[in-house]
């Protein structure tokens, strides 16, 4: 399982990827072996501004269907529209091509709520 240094985490097994007021966010390496393989992502709030914690979309493998919260207030600016026809990209490459929305941070200062790399790996390590 792998847990990228760079990129912050949410308790809720999302990864977010900060560019100046921009959020990259997708599912981590853990959350999309513990979903199995994924066949289908909704997208269902494409424009809208939403506040943190706010589920944004869903994610469903063969097993199971699994909410997507956003992990920082802002606007849904593009989704990876790769995942229509291809979701098993976030099992294949979930920190990559497996990318899910690109965001408008609204409030930077709720970033520094994301957890580290490290307090990510603790909270999965149990």
């Amino acid at each position: 399982m792998e847990i990228k240094p760079d990129l912050r985490y949410t308790k809720d097994h999302e990864w977010v990827k900060i560019e100046g007021d921009i959020a990259i966010i997708g599912i981590t390496d853990y959350a999309q072996g513990e979903l199995g393989d994924i066949v289908y992502v909704e997208i269902e709030a494409l424009g809208d501004e939403l506040n943190k914690e706010d589920v944004f979309g869903s994610v469903e493998a063969v097993k199971t269907v699994s909410d997507l919260f956003i992990p920082v207030s802002g606007k849904i600016t593009e989704m990876n529209e790769k995942l229509e026809d291809n979701p098993e990209l976030i099992n294949e490459d979930p920190y990559g091509e497996g990318w899910i929305i690109k965001m408008e941070i609204k409030d930077l200062s709720e970033t520094e709520q994301l957890l580290t790399s490290e307090a990510y790996k603790d909270l999965i390590d149990g």
